[in-house]
């Protein structure tokens, strides 16, 4: 009797046949009723009684199934109770973000039920979080506006539509907005190539075939602060990630609605790493 076995009696037993449970567990039919059959002829036992395209409980399978039915909720308990020990919970969880803020308050979460675990936050544009997933060099990555990709799971986490900031007083008269087509007219901040927020204004310039261009690009979110803080010309960001510094005028651009949706991001095929499930569940009790 392997564990394999049970597992395909049980799941063909609790979702009613043997597609659903070839669905559920991600197996083709045939290898599941293969699994079923052999336990079947190593314990010389009918489990299902076939008819046509339905599965019936023998008298053995319907006891088999109460058990079944104990020992993977036991399983399942044993797993929890792993997940959520202190004792059990230790290591490193390196985050990588193009911006903390917006899985703060999780990682408050995460570290009041993980004391023991240290966590790492490095930042990050868009491309060196996936590059950094992939490479295995971080376990959770936040980006913006998240292009599907089918080795990864994603979870939005927030939204908010891009803003202009530049220096107090910068624009004449204490504007506080300026329509997208007059963007040219002034000096741009731009942060690095791999930046969606960069992205999302040259996809909407061509578009709208408007002509921007920076006049400095910088590295960093951070970096581009300082520099039109400085007076040197007008930079952009998600409203969300506006923190009120006092030396930045936010300014809402006009003509066109852009909108930057943040997004949590993990490697499918690690989404059961403990440490992983773990901050995902924090995520989603704050959220």
């Amino acid at each position: 009797m392997r564990y394999t076995q049970l597992r395909a009696f049980h799941n063909v037993a609790l979702h009613g046949g043997f597609s659903r449970a070839a669905d559920r567990l991600n197996q083709t039919q045939p290898a599941l009723s293969d699994q079923v059959k052999r336990l079947e002829q190593a314990h010389d036992t009918l489990l299902f009684r076939r008819e046509k395209r339905n599965v019936y409980l023998t008298e053995a399978g319907e006891g088999l199934f109460r058990m079944t039915k104990q020992f993977f909720e036991i399983e399942e308990s044993i797993g929890e109770y792993l997940d959520h020990s202190s004792s059990a919970m230790t290591g490193l969880l390196r985050i990588v973000a193009d911006s903390a803020l917006h899985v703060t308050d999780a990682i408050s979460h995460f570290r009041q039920n993980n004391p023991k675990v240290f966590v790492s936050i490095k930042t990050g544009n868009t491309k060196e979080v996936l590059t950094r997933l992939r490479n295995y060099d971080a376990e959770i990555g936040v980006v913006g506006n998240m292009e599907p990709a089918s080795d990864v799971t994603a979870l939005d986490i927030g939204r908010a539509p891009i803003i202009a900031i530049s220096a107090k007083n910068y624009l004449p008269n204490g504007r506080t907005e300026i329509a997208f087509e007059d963007l040219p007219k002034w000096p741009l901040v731009f942060r690095e190539t791999g930046s969606r927020t960069r992205a999302n204004l040259e996809e909407a310039a061509q578009k709208m075939n408007v002509p921007i261009k920076p006049v400095i690009e910088v590295d960093g979110r951070e970096a581009m602060r300082e520099i039109v803080a400085s007076g040197a010309g007008i930079g952009f960001i998600s409203q969300a990630e506006h923190n009120h510094d006092e030396r930045l005028q936010p300014i809402k651009i006009t003509g066109l609605k852009m909108e930057m949706v943040e997004t949590l991001v993990i490697l499918k095929m690690r989404r059961d790493v403990p440490m992983i499930r773990a901050f995902m569940r924090s995520v989603r009790d704050v959220g």
